[in-house]
């Protein structure tokens, strides 16, 4: 397997993104998609189309609620890579290939729905597209720089505007001309697949969890974006859902004999309905001026998310080369610092998607299973995580999310073949680069154990750092002069460590008053034990190594080596192990498995034998 990229010790990226930054960026791929989806809507299932609306709005407002749990538990970047890549690095890669589709689809569908609202006619709409992808590339081939802030400066107008035409609406807004569902569930079910637009942008907050201002007392060591991420999330939220539930009311509040232009229009809504209300409350060279008015404001706002589009997805394939899921040569950069073949793919695969798609809501179609199958990945990564430790009721919604969000990925595999055509293709060309740069690299895909896999865990390096430092101390117990003993002198010797000398003086009952009068017998006091500190203070003197004689009197020899061993505050203790298995082992067992089996992690057991 490719190791993972390690950060060097002490060093961060830099924490520069506060809240309102954070929000304005979502607003700019999150906040767009009203631009369409109530346009979507209403060629889907006309004046009973409001049902539809409201349940997207609900699942996005659900799925922006998980993603402030998924940013809380990873506060270095929270993307469908990294969540899932705990669970498993082939799923990681799938995911971030179906991320991967998304973008592609993205660039696409938001380019022709900015030229709508310039005002380019929709016979020129995908040339146009195609010319602005160009553009993009051209941008981005000179290195992002600052441009992927435009949304930043375009999201208070955007919003101004939302409420604009919101309250030109509010005094014209009826239940008249709406219509309840008139179609079996299937088919219901099957036109809100059809129309969920409204979530991609929230895969782009997770992922920049990592340069997010950490919340009052994190710290770099325990980073914790929790507030600055919910604070960037939930006002987008809240403008996302009840924006889009209101404009599609305003949508559907027209007369029934506004539908062919209604459908005509489906492409730039918003922008149509900023002219009619406009005109109503006003005058007609007034709705003409708002009008135009919201046609820039959201076309540059899309082509902003165009812009994004492919930063991320050139992003998402240069993070794959670098953690060796991609060939290394994705990684080489011009000399602007742009990866050259990830830029090439960013312009020109969203142009051959424009080239194979005549309509717009055929774009519709292929954007959905990217970016619902992207999410679900996460979501499913995160709910069956055990390490996240989520609350039960968390984990609970999560679970639910996902599994909602698999049914709708499964009904667009099934209802859309183009989609999943599309999708096919990219995860089947993004799992053979991976499987060929894994080769070039020259890893092997095994199967092991778990047992036999935590052994190669990220962890081992920490595992097989090296001990020997001065200063430590070493604990022997003692039963007679053995070859332990030398054993522990070399040991000491070696680490320049003091040497506790253990004699523990074992009785098997305590008469009444009997711990008073043997707590006060010292190891001179025993022949057996004066025998054995003397040879080792002496032999202590001979190779340098600072010999402490430890004396005790006990009826639980393992219990007092652990006491003495946590007192002493020693690195190590050394036992002596005996090829012979007596009857008293057996029955209460050994001294060295008593030990083994309380030894705090901080002490290490050594049994010579």
């Amino acid at each position: 397997m490719a190791e993972p990229l390690i950060e060097a010790p002490g060093v961060h990226r830099p924490r520069n993104v506060d809240w309102k930054r954070a929000a304005a960026l979502l607003y700019g791929d999150w906040g767009t998609s009203k631009a369409y989806v109530i346009g979507l809507a209403f060629v889907a299932a006309g004046f009973a189309s409001f049902p539809l609306i409201l349940a997207v709005c609900a699942l996005t407002a659900v799925v922006g609620f998980n993603y402030i749990i998924v940013c809380a538990h990873f506060p270095d970047g929270g993307g469908v890579y990294s969540a899932a890549r705990e669970q498993s690095r082939f799923l990681a890669s799938a995911g971030a290939l179906l991320l991967v589709a998304n973008f592609i689809v993205t660039a696409a569908l938001s380019g022709w729905a900015a030229v709508s609202y310039f005002g380019v006619p929709p016979q020129y709409a995908r040339v146009a597209t195609m010319a602005l992808v160009v553009v993009v590339g051209v941008i981005n081939y000179f290195g992002p720089r600052h441009s992927g802030s435009v949304s930043l400066y375009l999201a208070f107008p955007a919003v101004l505007t939302v409420l604009v035409i919101i309250g030109l609406s509010a005094g014209f807004l009826n239940t008249t001309h709406l219509e309840p569902m008139h179609s079996n569930l299937g088919v219901a079910w099957t036109q809100f697949v059809g129309v969920i637009l409204a979530l991609s942008g929230v895969e782009a907050v997770a992922n920049i969890t990592g340069v997010m201002k950490l919340d009052p007392g994190a710290t770099p060591e325990h980073p914790k974006v929790t507030r600055t991420a919910a604070k960037a999330i939930i006002p987008v939220a809240i403008e996302v859902v009840v924006g889009t539930a209101l404009l599609g009311w305003a949508m559907l509040s027209l007369p029934k004999s506004y539908a062919p232009d209604l459908r005509m229009h489906s492409e730039d809504m918003l922008r149509y309905l900023g002219e009619h209300y406009g005109t109503l409350a006003f005058a007609p060279w007034f709705g003409s001026a708002f009008g135009l008015f919201v046609g820039i404001v959201f076309g540059l706002l899309l082509f902003s998310a165009v812009n994004t589009a492919a930063v991320a997805l050139i992003g998402v394939i240069y993070m794959m080369a670098q953690d060796g899921e991609m060939p290394k040569q994705l990684a080489r950069l011009n000399r602007h610092g742009v990866p050259r073949i990830p830029l090439f793919v960013a312009t020109a695969i969203p142009i051959l998607v424009l080239a194979a798609t005549p309509k717009f809501e055929s774009l519709a179609g292929l954007y959905a299973i990217g970016v619902v199958g992207a999410i679900a990945v996460n979501l499913g990564s995160c709910s069956f995580n055990k390490r996240l430790g989520l609350p039960w009721y968390q984990r609970l919604l999560m679970i639910v999310t996902f599994l909602i969000l698999t049914a709708v990925e499964l009904t667009i595999a099934k209802t859309k073949p183009d989609a999943l055509f599309f999708a096919i293709c990219v995860l089947g060309i993004g799992l053979s680069l991976r499987a060929y740069s894994h080769k070039l690299s020259g890893l092997r895909t095994v199967t092991m154990t778990k047992e036999v896999a935590e052994m190669v865990a990220p962890n081992l390096p920490a595992t097989m750092q090296s001990r020997l430092e001065e200063g430590q101390k070493i604990m022997v117990a003692a039963r007679g002069i053995t070859p332990v003993l030398n054993f522990a002198l070399e040991e000491a010797q070696l680490r320049k460590a003091v040497l506790c000398v253990l004699y523990v003086k074992e009785i098997s009952i305590y008469f009444a008053g009997a711990p008073a009068a043997l707590s006060k017998t010292k190891w001179k006091d025993d022949p057996q034990a004066r025998a054995i500190m003397s040879l080792m203070i002496k032999e202590g003197e001979v190779r340098g190594v600072c010999v402490q004689p430890v004396y005790a009197v006990s009826e639980d020899p393992s219990a007092t080596i652990l006491d003495l061993a946590a007192t002493l505050g020693v690195d190590y203790i050394i036992l002596g192990s005996s090829q012979r298995r007596t009857l008293a082992d057996l029955l209460r067992g050994s001294v060295a498995t008593q030990i083994a089996q309380g030894l705090p992690e901080s002490i290490r057991l050594m049994i010579f034998g």
